[in-house]
C-alpha cells in the first residue's frame, strides 16, 4: 500500500459511499474519486439530481482500503489483498458506528463483495439490499466501478442495469434529502 491515506470530507451523513481503494492520482489530489473514474461517477449522480459539489459536502466517502495498493503488473491498479482489506476494516467498522448509515452506495465488485455474495455484477447491480449495519437497518445499492478500464457499464446488460440501480438510488428517501 502506498500512502497517503485518502478519505472524503469529514461529514456526519446517513449516506456512505464505499469504493475499493484510492487510485494513483487521488494521493496527489487528496480526495477520493478525484480523477477519471470520479468524473464518470459524478455524472451518474448528476443524472439523479445531485452534483459533485453537493455530493462531496453531504455524503461520507470511504473505501475498503485507504491507501493506493499500487499498480498491477498487467495494467491498471492492483486489487487489495485479503490482509490489506483486513487491516483497513476496523476503520470502516468505526465509521459505521459513528455514521449510523441508512444508505450505503457500494462502488465496484471489491466493495460489493465485502457486504454481499457476488459472482457476477449482473447478480447484484440493479437491486437493493436491506442489511443490519452497526445495529441499524441500512439499504445497500451496488454500482459498477466507473473506471475507464471497465467496459461493463458501457455495454449491455451493464448499461440497463446501471440505469435501474441509479433509479433505485434516486428514489431512496436519504438521496431525496440531498436534492
Amino acid at each position: 500500500m502506498i500512502g497517503p491515506v485518502i478519505t472524503g470530507t469529514t461529514v456526519v451523513s446517513p449516506i456512505m459511499l464505499i469504493g475499493q481503494a484510492p487510485g494513483d492520482k487521488e494521493g496527489v489530489i487528496g480526495r477520493p474519486f478525484g480523477w477519471t473514474a470520479g468524473k464518470t461517477l459524478f455524472k451518474w449522480f448528476a443524472s439523479q439530481g445531485v452534483d459533485e459539489e453537493r455530493f462531496r459536502e453531504a455524503v461520507y466517502i470511504a473505501s475498503v482500503c485507504r491507501c493506493f495498493p499500487g499498480k498491477n503488473p498487467k495494467g491498471g491498479d492492483r486489487v487489495p489483498n485479503k490482509d490489506e482489506i483486513t487491516n483497513c476494516r476496523r476503520w470502516m467498522d468505526k465509521e459505521f458506528a459513528l455514521q449510523q448509515p441508512k444508505l450505503i452506495i457500494l462502488v465496484g465488485k471489491l466493495a460489493i463483495s465485502q457486504f454481499l455474495p457476488v459472482n457476477k455484477l449482473t447478480d447484484v447491480i440493479g437491486l437493493k439490499f436491506e442489511r443490519e449495519i452497526a445495529g441499524g437497518q441500512c439499504t445497500l445499492i451496488p454500482l459498477p466501478h466507473p473506471s475507464g478500464a471497465s467496459t461493463w457499464h458501457r455495454t449491455e446488460p451493464g448499461i440497463s442495469l446501471l440505469q435501474v440501480a441509479l433509479a433505485l438510488l434516486g428514489e431512496h428517501p436519504e438521496w431525496q434529502r440531498l436534492k
